[in-house]
């Protein structure tokens, strides 16, 4: 077997069986974490002013380690999609979601390297850093359980979606309407009226914008009920079909005596 069908097998996400592949996805998926909260200690001043030389080093080993992982990823796609010819197996993988977010992972540490930045712009792609996250996706099989479940019900949860959008824009224009010359300066626009909306339609009600008219307060207890029902129905929706998907994989798991077709316990 070449080198090149060897390696092959540690990135092949579905068809993959090569010894040790746990242990690199493994090593991945800690490195991203690491990542992670790399960006949130960065946030503290005194501890990034502490562990800055850390930090610089973690953050150069991340992007060798990614870089090189995408490069591997492009060079042996080929063999992973042998139905395609080598060109349209390599575009496939890099115009893929997660082909798009191995990059968008690595890109911003190289951008001001290609083109020159303001420093301001740079510090914004450093948010791109946590791109690394969605790659959890592919070392964690068992995530594949939710994106299974979310592809299944994404009727279902547009259909609520479009509802709660109805909800939200009836509820701010109705507000605008009712609260607008009692305090103008709350409920300027159906915009600040559309704030009121979200945050009383989720149940949150962060209190800087409220109703202070009779009409005002009967509407807002009765979109905070209707909220209850609209917001969580995604939810159930959601909740519901990881139940079925559990299910229906653990059946097909289940072992069948050829001959009585009766379950064997294992």
């Amino acid at each position: 077997m070449s080198l090149k069908k060897s390696i092959a097998k540690y990135f092949d996400d579905k068809k993959g069986n090569a010894k040790g592949e746990d242990l690199l996805d493994y090593f991945i998926s800690v490195l991203i974490l690491i990542n992670v909260l790399a960006i949130i200690l960065e946030s503290y001043k005194e501890v990034y002013t502490t562990y800055k030389a850390f930090f610089t080093v973690l953050e150069l080993f991340t992007i060798i380690v990614f870089s090189f992982e995408y490069v591997i990823r492009v060079w042996v796609s080929d063999l992973i999609s042998p139905e395609l010819s080598p060109t349209r197996a390599r575009l496939k993988y890099i115009f893929s979601f997660m082909g798009i977010v191995d990059l968008a992972s690595i890109l911003p540490f190289y951008l001001p390297f290609i083109v020159s930045l303001d420093l301001r712009i740079i510090r914004l792609l450093r948010l791109f850093r946590l791109l690394r996250v969605l790659k959890l996706n592919r070392n964690f099989k068992s995530l594949a359980v939710i994106r299974s479940v979310i592809v299944k019900t994404k009727n279902e949860i547009l259909v609520s979606a479009i509802l709660v959008f109805i909800l939200l824009i009836i509820a701010s224009t109705l507000m605008f309407y009712i609260e607008n010359k009692a305090q103008p300066e709350a409920f300027e626009n159906i915009g600040q009226a559309l704030w009121w909306a979200v945050a009383t339609l989720t149940t949150v009600g962060y209190g800087d914008i409220y109703p202070i008219t009779g009409l005002g307060k009967i509407m807002s207890a009765f979109i905070a009920l209707l909220g209850i029902g609209f917001v969580a129905l995604p939810t159930g929706i959601i909740s519901s079909a990881y139940i079925e998907e559990i299910r229906s994989q653990k059946q097909a798991t289940k072992c069948v005596c050829p001959h009585c077709h009766k379950e064997i316990n294992n």
